[in-house]
């Protein structure tokens, strides 16, 4: 059986859509064990990647970029094309360098949206959620989504939500912000059953990011 997530949430009229634009989401995987290498080299990498980021935002392809704690990041890229995203990436010396493993995948933002933010930047944390879909045999997987949107469409009512979208072909993201004392997911029916599962970190991102005030 097909993985229903993406269609019941595609399809959802739980959670007001504020974008439909899709570009490209790039997760920069910490590689483990990372390869040594002496200090030098890797600040004239790492100062490299920095101004190779801020060159891409100036020519209007990269729209967010933001470290995990504990090593590697994300970019977003003003792009549906795959091989367009690549080309991009290539010229960042920590790509090339082979730093992190590079992961790409198409992003449509539902809640919330992606902005260019402005400098001096304010640089915040927040709780970043990257969902996945598991196996739905033998469940109600159409019954526990929905209760999975009407969660999620709760948190947004309470403002924790800073933006909430989907990949292709199947999984997505949820940025939260606030104190969270414990997993919110503990108490989300999709999580509960297994249908989804939740990988969670901490983002720190310019403030403005995903046109948050």
């Amino acid at each position: 059986m097909r993985f229903m997530l993406l269609v019941l949430l595609l399809n959802s009229v739980t959670i007001c859509f504020s974008q439909s634009k899709t570009y490209s989401f790039v997760f920069l995987h910490k590689k483990s064990p990372a390869e040594q290498m002496p200090k030098e080299q890797l600040d004239k990498i790492m100062e490299g990647h920095l101004a190779n980021i801020g060159r891409l935002a100036k020519e209007g392809k990269l729209i967010v970029a933001g470290p995990f704690d504990g090593g590697g990041g994300i970019f977003i890229l003003n792009t549906t094309s795959t091989d367009e995203a690549k080309l991009w990436l290539s010229t960042d010396p920590g790509i090339q360098a082979n730093r992190w493993d590079v992961e790409i995948l198409l992003y449509t933002p539902r809640i919330g949206a992606l902005c260019v933010a402005k400098e001096p930047y304010e640089m915040v944390t927040y709780h970043f959620f990257r969902f996945a879909e598991t196996s739905t045999e033998g469940k109600d997987a159409e019954g526990i989504l929905k209760q999975h949107q009407e969660f999620v469409l709760g948190l947004k009512k309470r403002g924790n939500v800073v933006t909430e979208g989907i990949f292709e072909p199947s999984g997505g993201i949820l940025i939260l912000k606030g104190e969270l004392n414990d997993d919110p997911f503990v108490s989300d029916p999709a999580v509960q059953h297994g249908i989804i599962s939740m990988d969670r970190k901490k983002l720190w991102i310019a403030k403005g990011s995903f046109c948050e005030p």
